[in-house]
């Protein structure tokens, strides 16, 4: 019974924590236009395996991170730098001039993993899901209850497809705009990554 309240609870703040436009939502709504509704799916399926095990990482962390400041730092940090970096690529790419990309297995094969590697270098999800851990004690105690680390875990990775899966149904809608929202979609992550930027340091700097 304690496992189904950790799996709900869980689920829906994992679905309300990917809704606001952020690093992976965003690429899986760029990739629709860019590539289709299978690639979008792909990159929101590989982004959730990802997420399945950051979860999973930060429930085992958890008290470790509420325990040692010095680790928290060094992830705020680790982030800074992602995202600079992220932030110099994509405004790189909206400056360059090119058409509509066709569809291609190749590109389709592709997506899985993109979806995987940008969800891998979103670590925010850890430090939120290791805060939602510390508030149910799961993984907190002296001793680990599996049934609630795999139910947790679980419900994060779901809970974040299905809201992944939200942006791919609005998303592919537009496709007559695709060519107005790929031109300015790369211009929209370089913002979204110098806010998270300017966010991180004013983390580091509290912290």
């Amino acid at each position: 019974m304690e496992e189904a309240k950790i799996f709900l609870i869980v689920y829906f703040a994992a679905l309300f924590g990917v809704l606001p436009p952020g690093l992976v939502n965003m690429t899986v709504a760029k990739t629709c236009i860019e590539r289709g509704k299978k690639n979008g799916m792909l990159v929101a399926i590989g982004a959730s395996v990802v997420i399945l095990l950051q979860a999973f990482i930060a429930v085992l962390l958890a008290k470790y991170i509420f325990e040692h400041e010095f680790v928290r730092r060094i992830m705020l940090r680790a982030a800074l730098v992602i995202f600079s970096i992220l932030g110099v690529y994509f405004f790189v790419q909206a400056k360059k001039k090119k058409g509509m990309p066709a569809h291609s297995k190749k590109k389709e094969n592709s997506s899985l993993y993109k979806g995987m590697i940008i969800a891998a270098l979103n670590i925010f999800p850890i430090p939120y899901f290791c805060a939602i851990a510390g508030a149910f004690n799961v993984g907190v105690g002296v001793s680990y209850n599996w049934f609630k680390i795999i139910a947790f875990a679980v419900a994060a990775s779901l809970g974040s497809f299905t809201s992944l899966y939200l942006y791919v149904l609005s998303f592919i809608k537009i496709e007559k705009k695709a060519e107005r929202f790929a031109k300015y979609s790369n211009y929209f992550m370089a913002g979204l990554m110098a806010v998270l930027v300017v966010i991180t340091i004013i983390r580091i700097y509290n912290s």
